[in-house]
């Protein structure tokens, strides 16, 4: 019997001999009546029963334990209180199940916490209908599911998900971008941070001393232990996550200095609203020359670059005020915009090699830096939980055991049997592992031969017999949620946020928290909110999708510079790389629209209500621009990318040529020329057009508007 099963069966049996017996139990009890432990000498149940004790304690398992006076360890006696087993009941609303339903139909197969997802809603939906079972819901489609991407991220994934709950120092080797090199990392891991499509480890660098902040998918090779303790670190307890998820792209680091600007009161209302959190909104001094309904925001920046990015894509509607060596460094890159689309394209010297035809999304020269330099690390496999060779059990699997049993003794209570394929779809199972939990189940006991349960599976009727014992009550109820499904949930409310008209999930994630007694978002992952979005406007627009009411949309079009009013017929709320969407059927121009909801300035749903039309599909564009944030194409731009952003555009863009200087070239679809614009700017001097010709002269106009704007003092 493999080493990790012989654990699973000895942890729940002492368990359920815990919560057998009712009363406190000696070492010597256990070590004598408990399935696992019966033939160990003294010195290996110590070690062993020590480690159980601890591992059952990372999933949230508690243990009493109570000392005599004097302090004898061999005397402790140990129980365990159906309150630090048994989940309390929830009293979800039908709104609120079939929210939770909605986000399970939105996130299974692609979140990459869709098993832990899947056993948590069984375990708090008990003794209600599944809302595994609901009808699945259309008016909300994901572009961006959190999903970790590829097996070797997943795997990376999970190991830091195990290294923060067991508190394990990890190391592993980490391309930095900024200085284009591989280099060993040991690391304290404290939490994990989803934002922008992109998972994040913070933790504690060695290396630096500091807490630092790792993107999962810059991790090269596995991720291993340090040592072969039980725990190596203790987390800060004044280390507080939120901090880091509520920082904008240009304070991710040590910060540099404080920018100010003045926004133009056309998008003053935009920014106030969706990136004052980020700093600090006030109106012009009296007297001052800004025009009538502008706004002075104030924001700390960490990346000089980064900062000047997020302005030049505001267009002349942000000027710059200070500080000074900001306000140089914005000259100086709007002369090199100016400079790299003049009559010479750029990098025209530097000798042009074939990419290949590969799409570059990885930073591979860099990677062969690596070899060698790989810090020797204690096992380049799962290390030993208690340091003597027994590896640590995936927390999945321990639920999904709980889950099973669960409902295994609910039928055989009942009188029925169970199909093997409705468990099997339930719990996302194969039958091979399904016959391996079954035998896991089939011999935890309580001690002295009572058994939890009897499960056999009737190959003919495709079913399962069980056959529950007396004390299997102990495990007809609930398990409270491990730390993992806990996580798993409230990281897909989170995701999701309100933009589910058939209930609310927020109300639902309350009652979550209020059972679980914590916050998990503050043990180990948070989802960062969303750019893009308005829970104002979703809530309303929410409402009419349900409805079937039109609505009208004061809307930004940032391509032309205006406010414009839309009635328009919302189908689905639905996100992408850059925010929040409304997918709308516009009558007035006969076709499909997405509404960004940061840009809606005001939203009102009217009395008139709309019949929804066969052909629309609002789920239509998810794998699309949705999901990579290139729009939809009508026509392809090759862009010229300096040597000192190659690496970034090698992760993110579609590379077609590599430049003898380091410098390469990357094709961009898009449909108007203003987006591209955009675009251009945003990478503030490091990006030029080599063509379309007419493309390249308008980022060339967009520049000296700008220049134009930020040499005329303000209100002239």
């Amino acid at each position: 019997m493999a080493k990790d099963t012989e654990k699973l069966i000895r942890q729940l049996s002492l368990i359920s001999y815990l919560m057998a017996e009712r009363r406190p139990v000696t070492a010597l009890e256990i070590r004598r009546d408990v399935e696992g432990y019966s033939g160990m000498n003294e010195d290996a149940f110590a070690r062993r029963f020590y480690a159980d004790r601890s591992e059952l304690e990372s999933l949230r398992i508690q243990l009493t334990v109570e000392r005599p006076a004097d302090g004898a360890a061999e005397q402790e006696n140990y129980s365990l209180r159906p309150e630090n087993f048994h989940l309390p009941a929830i009293a979800f609303t039908d709104k609120e199940l079939a929210a939770l339903q909605t986000a399970l139909s939105l996130l299974d197969g692609e979140f990459a916490y869709a098993e832990p997802l899947r056993l948590a809603l069984q375990q708090i939906t008990w003794g209600r209908p599944s809302p595994l079972r609901a009808p699945e819901q259309r008016s909300v489609a994901l572009g961006i599911t959190a999903s970790a991407g590829g097996h070797d991220l997943s795997a990376r994934l999970a190991k830091v998900e195990t290294a923060i709950f067991r508190n394990k120092t990890i190391l592993f080797d980490y391309y930095t971008m900024e200085r284009d090199e591989v280099g060993p990392r040991r690391v304290d891991p404290y939490h994990l941070l989803f934002q922008g499509g992109q998972f994040y480890l913070l933790g504690h660098s060695h290396e630096r001393k500091a807490i630092r902040v790792f993107r999962l998918s810059r991790i090269r090779g596995k991720v291993s232990y340090a040592t072969k303790a039980e725990h190596d670190f203790r987390r800060p307890a004044d280390f507080d996550p939120r901090a880091y998820a509520n920082r904008a792209d240009w304070q991710l680091g040590e910060e540099e200095g404080v920018a100010e600007m003045l926004i133009s009161e056309r998008i003053a209302w935009q920014v106030e609203r969706h990136f004052g959190r980020y700093g600090e909104i006030r109106n012009p001094v009296d007297g001052g020359e800004a025009e009538e309904g502008s706004r002075i925001f104030l924001t700390p920046y960490s990346s000089s670059r980064g900062i000047i990015s997020w302005m030049l894509g505001l267009g002349a509607h942000a000027r710059l005020q200070g500080p000074a060596e900001l306000i140089s460094e914005l000259e100086q890159r709007l002369e090199l915009l100016e400079e790299r689309h003049g009559e010479t394209l750029p990098g025209a010297e530097a000798k042009v090699t074939p990419a290949g035809g590969t799409s570059a999304r990885s930073s591979a020269p860099a990677q062969g830096r690596a070899a060698g330099r790989r810090s020797a690390s204690a096992d380049d496999g799962e290390e030993a939980s208690n340091g003597r060779g027994e590896t640590a059990i995936r927390p999945e699997r321990f639920a999904r055991l709980v889950t099973l049993a669960s409902i295994l003794i609910q039928a055989g209570r009942a009188g029925e049997r169970v199909s093997i394929e409705e468990v099997c779809e339930r719990l996302q199972l194969s039958e091979e592992e399904l016959r391996e939990d079954l035998n896991v189940l089939n011999v935890v006991n309580f001690g002295g031969g009572s058994y939890v349960l009897y499960a056999e599976i009737n190959e003919q009727a495709g079913e399962i017999e069980v056959d529950p014992e007396p004390y299997s009550d102990n495990f007809d109820r609930p398990a409270r949620l491990l730390p993992v499904e806990a996580k798993a949930l409230v990281a897909a409310i989170d995701l999701i946020g309100e933009h589910i008209p058939e209930g609310s999930l927020t109300s639902a994630r309350e009652k979550i928290v209020a059972a679980l007694g914590e916050d998990p978002m503050e043990q180990g992952l948070q989802v960062a909110r969303a750019g893009g979005d308005d829970s104002g406007v979703a809530r309303l627009v929410s409402d009419a999708i349900v409805e079937r009411k039109i609505v009208e949309l004061e809307y930004y079009k940032e391509n032309e510079d205006e406010l414009s009013l839309r009635r328009v017929e919302p189908y689905a709320l639905t996100n992408g790389r850059e925010g929040w969407y409304v997918a709308s059927f516009d009558p007035e121009r006969d076709g499909m629209r997405h509404f960004r909801l940061d840009r809606i300035k005001s939203a009102t749903v009217t009395k008139e209500t709309f019949e929804p039309r066969p052909e629309v599909d609002p789920a239509a564009e998810v794998d699309g621009w949705l999901r990579t944030g290139e729009v939809q194409a009508s026509r392809s731009a090759r862009v010229w990318v300096s040597p000192e952003r190659a690496r970034w555009a090698r992760e993110a863009r579609r590379m077609v040529e590599e430049r003898s200087d380091g410098a390469v070239v990357v094709e961009l679809s898009f449909a108007g020329v203003d987006w591209l614009v955009r675009e251009i700017l945003r990478e503030a001097g490091d990006a030029a057009v080599l063509e379309p010709k007419d493309a390249r002269e308008a980022v060339r106009a967009a520049v000296a508007r700008l220049r134009e704007a930020h040499a005329t003092p303000a209100g002239v």
